[in-house]
């Protein structure tokens, strides 16, 4: 199967405009992840953007672009304009690669190509990691999945799930974490397109509960490697510029 990287990187950002824009280590926010995307060696890597600050930058250090609609609710909806203007086979495997995840670990990335070629039922792979507090346990900013003995999702919430019925238990192998990365078979992703947000979405507002009214398999697997640090305030952009810093000395 043909599989692509595609970067959504919008300019408009709440806590920090212009997010891809910002200089780290003396490039763009948006090309050090794009370089993380070529480190993994795929068919072809694509930023998907609306806007054409982002698109300039972006052909100027060499990246294929795709100019998509401003008015998507979400990254799935994205992805699925870019597969409608690439004309990409429905057995094609589209990895989302976040635009503010420079140290993103290329081993995730393959892990979830690889496990879409191993679970044909699943529409969606997606990763985890064990939640080791109660504090993350009971945030609602942590968003929680509960999967099969397959590892298909059974739902995720961003409430304490599945909870013990007895108090004082300690946190087990069941409390997980959802990453929120993603590959998607691309004939899904143009299924998703037309599919009416579902009851679950809207209360929990998380995207992918849509798949899951709708009757699609998401495959959750524990991630190879811990996700690295992503940018969402100008702290985080110090964070990580030091961390991209310290990595090239190495």
């Amino acid at each position: 199967m043909k599989t692509v990287v595609v970067i959504p990187a919008r300019y408009g950002s709440s806590r920090l405009p212009g997010k891809p824009l910002r200089e780290l280590a003396g490039k763009p926010l948006i090309q050090h992840v794009h370089e993380r995307a070529l480190a993994a060696g795929f068919e072809d890597v694509l930023v998907a953007t609306d806007d054409g600050r982002i698109r300039q930058v972006c052909e100027d250090f060499g990246a294929r672009v795709a100019m998509t609609a401003s008015t998507h609710e979400t990254g799935s909806d994205r992805l699925a304009e870019v597969v409608q203007q690439q004309a990409w086979p429905d057995d094609t495997i589209v990895v989302n690669l976040q635009g503010d995840e420079p140290l993103t670990p290329v081993a995730n990335l393959h892990q979830l190509a690889r496990n879409l070629e191993r679970f044909p039922q699943a529409g969606i792979a997606t990763l985890a990691t064990p939640i080791r507090s109660k504090e993350d346990f009971f945030n609602p900013n942590v968003v929680k999945v509960v999967r099969d003995e397959q590892g298909m999702a059974l739902y995720f919430s961003r409430a304490p799930i599945p909870f013990q019925r007895d108090d004082g238990a300690e946190l087990g192998s069941y409390a997980l974490r959802h990453i929120g990365m993603y590959a998607y078979r691309a004939g899904f992703l143009k299924a998703f397109a037309g599919l009416m947000p579902s009851y679950p979405e809207q209360l929990e507002k998380l995207e992918q509960l849509r798949a899951l009214s709708h009757g699609y398999n998401i495959h959750v697997d524990i991630a190879a490697e811990m996700p690295g640090t992503g940018v969402d305030t100008g702290e985080d952009l110090l964070k990580v510029e030091e961390l991209l810093v310290r990595m090239a000395k190495q």
